[in-house]
């Protein structure tokens, strides 16, 4: 008897049970939310469902499969030789870097660590990119060239917010450093491969609550997107009809991420992994010679990728990190991001609309932000419901486009200034 009783005892001491807190329970209902919003709302389900169960994962107790702590430099710091090489008593070169001990992560940690490697180590989201490459046509971009300019328009709200941001830390209304203010603004361009490739980069201990800003926004573009666009633009302007967009030869389809790559590598080298990646997948797709490979690119890799990017992103959102004023702070200033992003776009719209003699609808300035198809359907959407014959579908794809490879570029400028 007393045998037995000390085993059920051992197993009780041993379930995760006695480990559950308040602020574990408060994070699984939580998830139990996102769960909610990915079925049943099916708000970017194909990454919030990951993301949802990675976040029920990492706060039941005792399971071992992540551990923050061998990902924070203050409990599992590696320090790099202090390097200082002076020249008549100045020094002329000075490295200090702070590392993670991978070796300890691949010696203690469980699965969800090791799977998180691939976003620390910035192989995710780079593959992500390599699937949209592969899905996306940059025929309407290559036709319209102005495009161009509003899908770069429609950044500004990275920018503004983080002006905002450093502003909010300046008056002692939030604490945020420069890195976290970039990482929460990056949320603005409506990318959350972008985002997450930038946050794990500067701010990992906001990932998990940027990741679920992003892609809750990316969600809710249908919803956040046309009261902006109506408040900004008229109904003349609403209702303009755009000219039918010029045939592009294969071969400008061709060129085009090869040029594309070599002018934004040169000018922003920090952004190379993330439009290198997306324009290799566009270059397979359009050269025709490549159908195993797009396909694969396409469906299975994407796939694969998706998963444990989504559940190793929800892992991170650990109580410690999530349930505090900064993530608050990053749920406002997130979506105050994506609709400056919007308004910068429809704004810049409306400009070409005056230049081009009513030519341009000022509507396919919003699809600037990177959330594709899905901001060039609303801008569709939007203009039909002002004038039912208006078709500007294809016209908007144009700046939709370049909203990916504008974020993308965005967040390599970012890295570059605060990296």
């Amino acid at each position: 008897m007393e045998i037995f009783i000390s085993t059920i005892d051992g197993l009780a001491q041993s379930s995760g049970f006695m480990g559950l807190n308040v602020q574990n329970i408060i994070m699984i209902l939580l998830s139990f939310v996102l769960f909610y919003l990915a079925i049943v709302k099916q708000y970017e389900p194909l990454l919030m469902l990951p993301i949802a169960f990675g976040m029920l994962l990492t706060n039941l107790p005792m399971t071992g499969l992540y551990h923050p702590e061998l990902w924070d430099p203050a409990t599992n710091p590696y320090f790099a030789p202090e390097y200082i090489e002076q020249q008549g008593g100045v020094i002329v070169n000075y490295v200090k870097e702070t590392s993670l001990d991978y070796g300890r992560v691949l010696h203690d940690g469980g699965l969800l660590d090791m799977l998180y490697l691939g976003v620390k180590l910035q192989i995710y989201p780079p593959l992500i990119f390599l699937g949209i490459g592969s899905m996306t046509d940059f025929g309407p971009l290559i036709a319209n060239p102005k495009s161009f300019l509003l899908g770069a328009a429609a950044q500004g709200g990275i920018f503004i917010t983080f002006l905002g941001a450093c502003l909010l830390n300046l008056t002692g209304i939030a604490d945020f450093s420069l890195k976290e203010a970039g990482s929460i603004a990056i949320i603005g361009g409506a990318d959350g491969p972008t985002a997450i490739f930038l946050t794990s980069k500067l701010a990992p201990q906001l990932l998990g609550s940027i990741a679920v800003a992003a892609y809750s926004y990316m969600a809710l573009v249908p919803v956040i997107q046309p009261p902006i666009m109506k408040l900004l633009t008229t109904e003349k302007e609403r209702s303009v009809k755009m000219g039918q967009l010029r045939q592009v030869s294969k071969i400008e389809k061709v060129v085009f991420p090869i040029a594309v790559t070599v002018i934004v590598a040169l000018i922003v080298p920090d952004a190379a992994s993330l439009v290198g990646m997306l324009m290799l997948g566009n270059l397979m797709k359009e050269s025709g010679v490549c159908d195993r490979l797009v396909k694969t690119a396409q469906n299975e890799l994407m796939n694969i990728v998706t998963i444990f990017l989504g559940t190793t992103v929800g892992a991170t959102a650990v109580a410690g990190n999530f349930l505090s004023v900064k993530t608050l702070f990053i749920i406002a200033l997130g979506l105050i991001a994506f609709c400056m992003g919007t308004a910068c776009g429809v704004l810049l719209g409306k400009l070409m609309y005056l230049i081009s003699g009513g030519k341009i609808n000022p509507l396919i300035g919003s699809a600037g932000v990177s959330a594709v198809p899905m901001a060039a359907r609303v801008s569709q959407k939007v203009g039909q419901e002002t004038n039912p014959s208006n078709f500007l579908l294809m016209h908007a794809m144009g700046p939709n486009v370049a909203g990916v490879i504008g974020s993308a570029v965005a967040a390599g400028v970012l890295l570059s200034v605060l990296g």
